[in-house]
């Protein structure tokens, strides 16, 4: 049966802090994940990029303009400016033909 465990490495040996339910002698599989909550969802992510089950996503913060103050009172400006129409037909005005 498959157990997790929490384990000390020292002095090159893993030492499990509970009793683990194997027989002496016994022979397993180890799989060995840091006991760090974002350690663990990094290596977990990365599991599945390279398995190809999901696509990195870029980094962000590189590829986002800041928005300023002028492009916020612009927007402020389109939305004021036609009362009464709903906000989802300004959207498909604004991105144009397709």
């Amino acid at each position: 049966m498959p157990e997790t465990i929490t384990a000390v490495y020292e002095n090159g040996v893993l030492r499990p802090l509970s009793p683990l339910s194997f027989q002496d002698g016994e022979t397993v599989q180890i799989q060995l994940w840091p006991d760090d909550s974002k350690k663990q969802a990094e290596l977990a992510i990365q599991l599945l990029v390279d398995r190809g089950l999901v696509t990195p996503l870029p980094n962000t913060p590189q590829n986002v303009e800041a928005v300023t103050d002028e492009d916020v009172y612009e927007l402020a400006k389109k939305l004021g400016g036609k009362p009464g129409k709903p906000l989802s037909e300004m959207i498909i005005e604004d991105r144009g033909p397709w």
